[in-house]
């Protein structure tokens, strides 16, 4: 029996626990004057969440930009070994900041001129971290439209929890020892030997980002840009996909496909930037920029339709349940 077939059998015969919410937790409150029945936000008041920022989020991208790199070239600089581990586990939150905004990119939620947003979101944001912009688009929306549903990218991402602590573990283990980033990377390189644009632009983005750690004489800094996303990264998104829709199901409830977990500033700097732990206001209504989640989250509270019984009191907590099966 593989590893895959053990957690599949595992999830299939452990003691199940529901993780969607009970009945009593989902009071049927909607519409309200500021709130329609879907749980989008009526006008005006939605056209003023939906405004897009364009000149602080082109701060925001070139931050982003210059936190991501910067500690890389801080660790070239210094040249020690303790600045390159330094750098290693900054990268994990490096990535996440560049693909996050580039989830937002792949909204249109980044700038509201397309071509302006398409650009930034696929050379400077998504490619970098080895996201397929225009595939990662197509499959999202997919997402958005049905959640847990048949057509659903992830399916097999989010189901089957709660499960045992065993399979909990190998699957973190297969997360932090790089064996989950290298399918994605031989998945990558086949695709560009069949010339799949998208797969050709990305590996074009790591020669350039390798050929420059090579000509400064700093080869680590791509050894080091590759091999957090290959572990840190690939653990980090893998807690933030499973808190978002693990165990959940299919229903146009959108509480019932998706987690409310208490946003704390470790876990938003570490692995959530940019409001995207903010998930249930970002798939009631995911025409709402980042910088608004918090503003839509609220007015949700505030209408009885996110109740304090959906709420995980933090990250941990969430993932003990999820792996309590």
């Amino acid at each position: 029996m593989t590893v895959a077939d053990r957690d599949t059998t595992e999830a299939v015969t452990a003691p199940r626990r529901s993780m969607v919410p009970a009945d009593s937790a989902l009071p049927d409150v909607l519409p309200t004057d500021r709130i329609n029945a879907k749980g989008v936000m009526a006008r005006p008041w939605r056209d003023e969440l939906r405004r897009i920022p364009t000149a602080r989020n082109a701060v925001t991208v070139v931050a982003a930009v210059a936190q991501t790199y910067g500690v890389v070239v801080a660790a070239a600089v210094v040249n020690t070994w303790w600045a390159w581990l330094a750098a290693f586990v900054l990268m994990g939150r490096g990535h996440a900041l560049l693909n996050i905004l580039g989830h937002e990119a792949a909204h249109r939620l980044l700038f509201p001129n397309r071509r302006v947003n398409d650009v930034v979101g696929r050379w400077v944001l998504g490619f970098a971290t080895f996201q397929p912009f225009g595939t990662y688009r197509r499959s999202h929306f997919a997402h958005h439209r049905d959640e847990m549903g048949p057509d659903e990218p992830d399916l097999s991402l989010y189901n089957g929890y709660p499960i045992s602590k065993a399979s909990w573990h190998r699957k973190l283990r297969r997360d932090a020892t790089g064996q989950s980033g290298y399918k994605n990377i031989r998945a990558l390189v086949s695709a560009a030997r069949r010339k799949a644009p998208e797969a050709l632009q990305i590996l074009v983005v790591q020669l350039v980002l390798l050929g420059v750690s090579i000509a400064v004489q700093r080869p680590l800094a791509y050894v080091v840009w590759l091999g957090s996303w290959l572990t840190l990264w690939k653990v980090s998104n893998r807690l933030r996909a499973i808190a978002e829709h693990g165990g959940m199901e299919r229903s146009p409830d959108r509480r019932r496909t998706t987690h409310v977990i208490r946003q704390s500033r470790l876990a938003r700097f570490c692995m959530v930037p940019y409001n995207t732990g903010w998930h249930l206001a970002h798939h009631a209504d995911m025409g709402v920029p980042w910088r608004n989640l918090p503003r839509f989250h609220d007015e949700l509270v505030a209408a009885g339709w996110v109740t304090p019984e959906l709420e995980y009191p933090s990250y941990r907590a969430f993932w003990k349940a999820c792996s309590a099966g």
